[in-house]
Formats: C-alpha cells, sequence, structure tokens
C-alpha cells in the first residue's frame, strides 16, 4: 500500500509539472504576444506552400507594360492620351472593368509623338483626351494612403468613399476596425472625376517582409475607402451595397452585394495566392495598342493595368515567391472576392486553439504520468502529426487557418518539463532506495556480524578490524595497473562493508571446537575448514528464500566468505584454487584475515608483533598470496599498525562461552 501511495504520488507530481507549461501555452494562444508573431506567420507559409494551390479563375486578366512594350512605344511614363488609347481599347474589346494600378499625379509634359502617339483630337491636351476617355466608363483609379504621423499640407483629391454600413455583432471593443490614413497620394481631380470610382493600392508586408494579408478598408478624415480590387469588384459585379460585420476585436466580414468577405480585425484580407509569380494571363499593353490580341481575351472580364518593365516595377515577397508583382496583388485579391475561396482565421481562433492547447497538453500530461516518457512522446508525436495534419487539410480545403503552432509548443514544452521531472523524481527515487538498499545491506550485515558474536565475542571483533584494514589494502592496491578497473570506488566499499562477514560461517561450527583453548586436533581442523562452505550456503539460502538473482553485493559477499582461506600455490581451502582463479576480494581477505589473526591474541595462540606478521606475510609472498597483494600490504603497513594499536586500547573479552 506504502509503494502504491507512493507511486501515485510521484505521477502527480509529474502530471502537475506537465500542466503548468499547458496552461500557460493556453494563455498565450489567448494572447498571442508579438515576439511570437514572427513564429506564427512562418507555420502558416509552411502550411500554405504545402497546400494545394487553386488555379486562379478566368475573369481576371493583367494588361503589362513590360519591356517589350517600353521598347516598341517608349520609355514610361507614356503620354496620357497614349493611356486614354490603351483604355479604350480595352473597353472595346469588352473588358468588364478596368482597374489602372498606376497613379496620374501630376499633369502630362510630354509632347512628343510616339509610334502609337499620334493624338485622335489635334489640338487637345494629353490629360483632357485621357480624361474624355474615363468618362466613358468602366474604370477605376488607383492611388495611395499615406500613414505618415507628421502634418503635411494638404492636397486637393477627388476619392470615391464607399457608403459603408457597420454591424457590431460582438461586444463594442472601441477600436476602430480599419487603419487610419493621413492622407492620399492621388491622381489629378480631374481625372478622378471624369474616372467616377478608385481605390487605394496599399499592402504593406508583414514585420519579416512577407506580404500576406492586404487592407480592404481605408479611413480618411472620417470616410472609408476601398482598395483596388475591391473598386474594381464591386464595378464590374455591379454590388451596390456594402456593410461591414464586427464579430470581435480579431475579425470582421465584409459584405458586398451577396458576397461575404472574411476579414481580420483591421480589415485585412489574407491573400489566398494561386502560386508563384505569373498565374494570371499578362497580355503585352504594346500587343494591344497594336491590334494583335485575340478576340476575346477581355471578353467580361476585369483587366488590371500595370507595369513590370525593370525600373517601373513594384515587387514584394509572398509565402509562395519572393518577386511577387504589385499589379498582381491585386489581380490575386479581385479572383479571391470573384471566387469567394477566402483563406480566414476562425472567428474563435484564438479560443480554439487555447482549447486545442488544453485538450492535447492535458492529454499528454496523463499519458506521461501514467505511461511513462515513451508512450508520451509516441503520443505527442501522433498528436502533433495529427494536428499539422488537420490544419493544413483546414486551409486547403476549408480556407480556414487554425495554427498549430501553440498547441505544438504547449505539448512539447509539457513533455519537456515532465521528462525533466520524472527523471528528476526517478532519480530521487532510486537514491532513496539506494540508500534503503545500502541500510538493508548494512542491517544485514550487522546483524550476522551480532549473531557471530554472541557465538563468539573474539571473532566478532576480528570481523570488525578486519573491516578497516581491508578499505586501506583495498584502495592501495586499486592505484596498481592490474587492478584499477575492478577495485573501483563502489567496490571497494563493498568490500569494506561486507569483510565482517568473512568469518559467518563459523556459526556453524560446535561449541568445543570453536572455543577450544589449544591447538585442534585433525578431526576439529578438518570441522572447522568447513565455515568458508557453511557461509556461503547460509548467503544462498538467504537468496533463494527471497527470489534474489545474480545480485552483485551478495556475489560479493560469497566471493569474500567462500575463498578468503584459498593459497596462491593452490594449497588452500575449501577448493584449493590457484593464483588469478581467486577472485581478487578473496586474495585481498587473506591477507587482512592472517594480519589481524597473527597480531591478535587468541584463545590458542600468543600474538606476534607488527613487524613479525609483517615478516610472516611476506614470507608467504607467491605461495600463501598473491605477491601483488603483499607489495600493497607492505606499503599500507603503517597505517594497519594504527589500526591494530587503536584496537589494542580497549579490553577484548573472551568468548562468551569460554569457561
Amino acid at each position: 500500500m506504502r509503494s502504491q501511495s507512493a507511486r501515485a504520488t510521484r505521477r502527480r507530481l509529474v502530471f502537475l509539472c506537465g500542466l503548468i507549461p499547458v496552461l500557460f501555452t493556453a494563455v498565450l494562444a489567448l494572447y498571442r504576444p508579438t515576439w511570437l508573431a514572427r513564429l506564427d506567420n512562418a507555420v502558416y507559409d509552411s502550411l500554405l506552400r504545402s497546400a494545394r494551390t487553386r488555379p486562379p479563375g478566368d475573369r481576371v486578366v493583367i494588361v503589362d507594360v513590360d519591356e517589350r512594350s517600353l521598347s516598341t512605344i517608349g520609355q514610361w511614363p507614356w503620354r496620357r492620351d497614349l493611356i486614354g488609347r490603351l483604355i479604350a481599347r480595352l473597353r472595346d474589346m469588352g473588358a468588364s472593368t478596368i482597374a489602372l494600378d498606376i497613379i496620374f499625379a501630376e499633369p502630362d509634359r510630354d509632347s512628343g509623338v510616339g509610334r502609337f502617339g499620334a493624338r485622335s483630337s489635334p489640338g487637345i491636351a494629353p490629360d483632357d483626351e485621357l480624361a474624355r476617355t474615363l468618362r466613358g466608363g468602366r474604370v477605376v483609379l488607383g492611388y495611395g494612403m499615406t500613414f505618415d504621423a507628421a502634418a503635411r499640407a494638404p492636397r486637393a483629391c477627388v476619392l470615391h468613399p464607399v457608403g459603408l454600413v457597420t454591424l457590431q455583432a460582438g461586444e463594442d471593443t472601441g477600436d476602430a476596425a480599419y487603419f487610419r490614413a493621413s492622407g492620399a497620394v492621388c491622381s489629378l481631380p480631374m481625372l478622378a472625376e471624369a474616372a467616377g470610382a478608385s481605390g487605394f493600392m496599399n499592402a504593406a508586408p508583414d514585420a519579416d517582409g512577407i506580404l500576406r494579408r492586404v487592407p480592404l478598408l481605408v479611413e480618411l478624415d472620417g470616410r472609408v475607402y476601398p482598395n483596388l480590387a475591391l473598386a474594381a469588384v464591386a464595378a464590374s459585379t455591379g454590388a451596390r451595397e456594402v456593410g461591414l460585420r464586427i464579430w470581435n476585436v480579431n475579425a470582421s466580414s465584409l459584405i458586398v452585394g451577396n458576397r461575404s468577405v472574411p476579414l481580420d480585425g483591421k480589415s485585412n484580407l489574407l491573400v489566398r495566392y494561386r502560386g508563384k509569380k505569373r498565374t494570371f494571363p499578362y497580355v503585352s499593353a504594346a500587343d494591344v495598342l497594336s491590334g494583335q490580341v485575340p478576340v476575346g481575351t477581355f471578353g467580361g472580364k476585369i483587366v488590371l493595368v500595370g507595369t513590370t518593365a525593370l525600373g517601373t516595377r513594384e515587387v514584394v515577397a509572398t509565402p509562395l515567391d519572393t518577386l511577387f508583382a504589385g499589379v498582381e496583388v491585386q489581380a490575386t485579391v479581385a479572383d479571391n472576392l470573384l471566387q469567394q475561396d477566402f483563406i480566414s482565421r476562425s472567428r474563435l481562433g484564438t479560443t480554439l486553439e487555447s482549447v486545442a492547447v488544453l485538450v492535447l497538453g492535458v492529454a499528454v500530461a496523463v499519458l506521461v504520468a501514467a505511461a511513462g516518457i515513451v508512450s508520451g512522446v509516441l503520443g505527442v508525436a501522433s498528436g502533433v502529426a495529427a494536428l499539422w495534419s488537420g490544419a493544413a487539410w483546414l486551409l486547403a480545403a476549408r480556407g480556414v487557418f487554425i495554427s498549430p503552432l501553440f498547441p505544438t509548443i504547449g505539448v512539447m514544452c509539457a513533455l519537456a518539463v515532465m521528462t525533466l521531472a520524472k527523471f528528476t523524481v526517478e532519480r530521487r527515487r532510486a537514491e532513496n532506495a539506494g540508500r534503503d538498499k545500502t541500510n538493508a545491506q548494512r542491517l544485514m550485515v550487522q546483524t550476522l556480524l551480532s549473531l557471530t558474536e554472541v557465538r563468539d565475542a573474539e571473532t566478532g571483533l576480528h570481523s570488525r578490524r578486519t573491516q578497516q584494514y581491508a578499505r586501506l589494502l583495498a584502495e592501495q592496491l586499486s592505484t596498481q595497473p592490474g587492478f584499477r578497473d575492478y577495485l573501483t570506488a563502489e567496490r571497494i566499499d563493498l568490500l569494506s562493508s561486507l569483510a565482517p562477514l568473512h568469518d559467518i560461517g563459523k556459526v556453524g561450527i560446535p561449541d568445543h571446537i570453536l572455543n577450544k583453548p589449544g591447538a585442534l586436533t585433525e578431526e576439529e581442523l578438518a570441522e572447522m575448514r568447513k565455515h568458508p562452505v557453511l557461509g556461503r550456503d547460509v548467503i544462498l539460502k538467504a537468496e533463494q528464500q527471497v527470489g534474489v538473482r545474480d545480485d552483485a553485493i551478495l556475489a560479493i559477499a560469497k566471493d569474500i566468505v567462500y575463498t578468503h582461506h584459498e593459497r596462491w600455490d593452490g594449497t588452500g581451502y575449501p577448493r584449493g584454487l590457484r593464483g588469478a582463479e581467486i577472485p581478487v576480494v578473496g586474495r585481498v581477505m587473506a591477507v587482512v584475515d592472517v594480519y589481524d589473526a597473527t597480531v591478535t591474541r587468541t584463545l590458542y595462540r600468543p600474538s606476534m608483533s607488527h613487524d613479525d606478521a609483517v615478516k610472516f606475510i611476506v614470507g608467504g609472498k607467491g605461495t600463501h598470496f598473491d605477491p601483488a597483494v603483499v607489495d600493497a600490504f607492505i606499503s599500507v603497513a603503517p597505517a594497519l599498525r594504527s589500526v591494530s594499536h587503536e584496537a589494542d586500547r580497549y579490553p577484548q573479552p573472551r568468548s562468551l562461552f569460554a569457561p
């Protein structure tokens, strides 16, 4: 029960550690800090590139003032009467609406005559000629809004606002639903009045230089004006009613006739690009003026006139291309409005993303806490893959962008924090288990040693002294190359702590032999020599009863107990092992056991001096003892003397069973 309770506590702790980054990310998804905007835009771009692009419709054509047009007709800007002739040709060829991505800000100063520049009406100024052509209708002029904070001298501009009806579907936030301009760069008033329709051409990229959205409405001096493409579509379709339904601070909808256009909180349209540059049909302006365009090319279509010739063009970077002509941006917006296959964020986009963070994050936290890190990694991989696949499908099939960024951040952070927490918890548990195991081992050693002392106090004290001797000798021996890899700090600790068990088998020796105050007979000596086997059997039986197998600690204990009376020359007992066949711990204990036995008085033999004991052990080098162990013994002999003298300060009681 205690183990189950501890396990449940650890799981709760890991779960709570995973829940914290999930909640934090859910809040980020709601408030969307600006420092994550660039990353969110990169996610949008990657999904847009992965989705299958739809081809443009057949209702938008671009007439391009290209390099060939300039080489054929002359340098730009052309005379206004020539522009009028281009417009007239397009109108005669059936163009539904002609939108000019060009600003005529100054009067025409060119009086020269080019190849196509002969005036249709001699004596009429080029600007007047263009104005007369514009009065023929179906033309939308372009202009640019300015957003400078500094005050400027007012300039007369004839712009054409929309009669906008605003509907507040949600709570009024007090924020304007469109950008406010400070001024405009426009065409000559006479031209704008003649055209009767106009729209702004502004399309500012995001902070990373990528153009993803285009404003469809901008406010200037209290009136709202349309984008060029919006004005062209409205003129082409005959839409007269325009309304703006504001859902919340992040979403609104523009109603143009029977079309509902999803916009963001500033009336921006997410542009659904049809591919890389030149996906729309391009017709050279030179071909239009020379009559080399097939019949039906412009019939019933919106024609956008712009310049792409080097030195005259305006290019922007899009998620699909780095050199995208400004006139094609307007063409793409017009095509989006006509096909009504928009890209939009759901009105509940931020809320949905926050909910997705919570659902997926909590699921991962539960999985990791219950099933472990591997299952959590698999769960995160599956969840993130499903999340991104679903987001890509929604964008491609439904035109709805729900960013997988925040749910991905949430589950990845949760997994990372939970992995760290689980590692820390498991490490602490392992440390506690290790301490418990060490304490249990010490208790076992102490219990067995106490049992030995009960049987024979002299044997128990001997066992305790060998513990200190074994550590000193093993530490010195570990400095030799042949023993360095085996005698690690951990094994030295084990050898020292388990050394007192080497004579545990003596508990099985009869009292009359164990406590005999004199030399043993051959039969008694044979009985005494059974104690290594008896000691090993005690440990083996304990292993079998507990169900422990291949335990490294008990293996060392058995080697100490079973082999400390083996001799280097093979004449020892109980098995007669020779040389390197004897485990290292057995070789160390052989020297330690003999040293303590010789310097300590026993019931049946007086003690030797330290120096005599050292000479005795050196004399057994290569026969009784491993030569390398003897060399190490010689190095630590002074330290062993100190340990021995410390033990001599305290009286050593005779056996509890002595007469």
